[in-house]
């Protein structure tokens, strides 16, 4: 069994906001699954499908996005689910818009959320795909993660997320070495 975790900030307010890119790429790949979020647990919304004979767990955390470490390590103890079985997906805003990066480790980059996964699993070894925000130093950090994409950035921002069910795709299939070495820097 495979965890999936998108993060984003739960509420009406906060949908498609830059800060939610986790949450729109689980809803790519629950589209692909042909399955829904309609499961609650630990303050989490998931769904559950299964693809090449694998079991997948789509998680969204329903605490804020500061918080998300809590909500994971409760469906990791509760599942039995191995730090290695793990992939989050999340925005950086250190990267530019239309730009991906999977990882399997590395610092927070100054990211709450990654930084409260971190504190909760005691490791920075975990798999991981950081989709692009960009930044704009002209707006406090707050405003501008919490802020929609233009609708130049959406277009673009729309088909990067495409990617993500190709890359969903060969996850069974590849070591995640190779899955960086096909994906990143595309």
């Amino acid at each position: 069994m495979k965890l999936i975790v998108g993060l984003g900030n739960t509420g009406k307010e906060y949908e498609n906001t830059r800060h939610n890119v986790g949450f729109m790429a689980l809803d790519r790949i629950a589209t692909f699954l042909n399955i829904d979020f309609q499961k609650e647990k630990f303050q989490g919304i998931y769904a559950e499908g299964y693809y090449e004979g694998e079991k997948y767990i789509l998680l969204k955390p329903q605490k804020y996005m500061n918080l998300s470490g809590e909500v994971i390590k409760d469906y990791v103890q509760f599942f039995k689910i191995p730090i290695s079985d793990i992939l989050i997906i999340y925005d950086d805003l250190d990267t530019s818009v239309g730009t991906y990066r999977l990882r399997y480790q590395g610092s927070s980059g100054g990211h709450n959320g990654i930084k409260n996964i971190e504190q909760h699993l005691q490791t920075k070894e975990y798999k991981r795909i950081k989709f692009g925000i960009s930044n704009n130093k002209k707006l406090d950090t707050k405003d501008y993660v919490l802020g929609h994409f233009s609708g130049e950035e959406k277009e673009i921002m729309n088909k990067t997320l495409d990617k993500i069910v190709d890359i969903f795709k060969d996850y069974p299939k590849m070591t995640f070495e190779n899955l960086m070495n096909k994906y990143n820097g595309k």
